[in-house]
């Protein structure tokens, strides 16, 4: 399990990578976060007639081999100090992730073949050429070079619109030499789930159409709570292998009126995320203060234009001197490292999941349309019973008040046969319960 810390280093602090410092992993570290996404490193089209927005797309790639110079300090030592932040990072325990974006590159990039058209909209992009040998080759030295300045994983952008073959080949040459480095793969076609991580070698997954799709309709929609263990049902073995989140660059702030409108209504939708089925979490910065992308468009934080989002501008002043927070804002970020803390606890980390919904009932207060409950166990070393926790996630805006059931199935377990057989729960509105029982 990995919790993943998704930042663009332009919109944090003053937008370089010495930014990123000894308070600010403290910081990351308080969030339980084990590794840092550094999103837009690796040099974009800036300048060009072409270019979506001031300064660019992160994903239209002008040098796979070099950095942004705007995140330097010193522009011509850019890759001594990306080098530097990365050492910073492992010094303080974090993975390092940068973006692999292997579908399209700016039309001014000359690193590998490419066609003279694009994807969808992506008017300032070119599509990569696969039908010629010396890409695969190409690119397998862009991975190589970037690992060998210590990079610990990539976040492999738009991968189901590259031939899945060549993920076979680059993950499995890329293993010969560095066997722990991990591959994240953007896809959305549930379909493929299981190749991409079975075949093809990927270790996470988004499961955007899954969870994340499935958590907006129930916010946003009324959709029933139902579908969050029908998703659960349908993963199997593949739970792991899932990266779970309620935004990214890609998609809407929670807090905007686009999406939740509240960032209070998150912690039902986070605990269901990250406490139930032992999948991967990611945070994008600034949701932990309720970042609602006021100063972009469309509910979204601009990964094309210089922005100074609110909620980061406090965050980063706020990481670097301890000041800058309101009182709502502190409490905010508490519940976020109260809830994350929890996955340090083997029971979440790396215990057994239950899911309580099918025998409850509304004559006991529960709905399964609107509440969602499991129980996470594990058994101790030396010791005769599992440790065991209660989660219960209310996706109404009622306080309610229910008796969850623990049945006989449950509670015929050796380990967990001290279980009571119903518990007696209050939870507020749009928030989680967590109880060790």
């Amino acid at each position: 399990m990995e919790v993943i810390y998704q930042v663009l280093p332009r919109i944090w602090g003053k937008g370089k990578f010495s930014d990123w410092n000894a308070k600010s992993f403290d910081y990351l570290k308080s969030l339980n976060v084990c590794a840092v996404w550094y999103t837009g490193v690796i040099r974009h089209a800036s300048g060009r007639p072409y270019v979506k927005g001031d300064p660019g797309s992160p994903y239209s790639i002008e040098d796979y081999h070099d950095v942004n110079p705007y995140l330097a300090d010193v522009p011509e030592k850019r890759m001594e100090e990306f080098g530097k932040l990365v050492s910073r990072t492992h010094k303080a325990g974090l993975k390092v992730i940068i973006d692999f974006v292997p579908n399209h590159v700016s039309p001014d990039c000359n690193d590998v073949p490419k066609y003279d058209y694009c994807d969808y909209d992506w008017t300032d992009t070119r599509k990569v050429d696969y039908s010629r040998h010396e890409t695969w080759e190409k690119m397998l030295e862009i991975v190589l070079f970037w690992a060998a300045k210590g990079v610990d994983g990539f976040r492999c952008d738009m991968v189901e619109l590259v031939p899945p073959e060549f993920f076979r080949w680059l993950i499995a040459r890329v293993r010969e030499r560095y066997p722990k480095m991990l591959f994240i793969g953007e896809a959305y076609d549930r379909s493929n789930y299981r190749r991409y991580i079975k075949d093809l070698g990927f270790d996470l997954l988004y499961d955007k159409s899954g969870l994340y799709d499935y958590l907006k309709a129930i916010i946003c929609n009324g959709a029933s709570v139902r579908n969050i263990t029908r998703n659960w049902q349908s993963l199997q073995d593949l739970q792991q292998n899932m990266l779970n989140f309620i935004e990214n660059h890609d998609e809407q702030r929670f807090a905007s009126p686009w999406f939740a409108g509240d960032a209070y209504k998150a912690f039902p939708a986070l605990a269901a995320g990250a406490l139930f089925n032992g999948a991967s979490y990611m945070l994008y910065a600034g949701q932990e203060l309720g970042a609602d992308a006021s100063e972009g468009a469309e509910g979204r934080t601009s990964i094309f234009n210089w922005t100074e989002p609110a909620a980061l501008k406090k965050l980063s002043a706020y990481v670097s001197g301890g000041k800058g927070l309101a009182e709502d804002d502190l409490m905010l970020l508490s519940r976020y490292r109260e809830l994350f803390s929890l996955l340090s606890d083997p029971v979440f980390s790396e215990g057994f999941n239950y899911d309580l919904c099918w025998c409850n009932s509304v004559l006991l207060g529960f709905d399964p349309e609107k509440h969602f409950a499991f129980l996470r166990y594990k058994r101790m070393p030396r010791k005769r019973k599992a440790e065991a926790r209660l989660v219960v996630c209310n996706f109404s805006g009622e306080n309610s008040r229910m008796q969850i059931n623990l049945p006989e199935d449950l509670r015929g377990r050796k380990e967990l046969a001290w279980l009571p057989s119903r518990v007696e729960v209050c939870v507020p509105a749009w928030d989680y319960i967590s109880l060790h029982l």
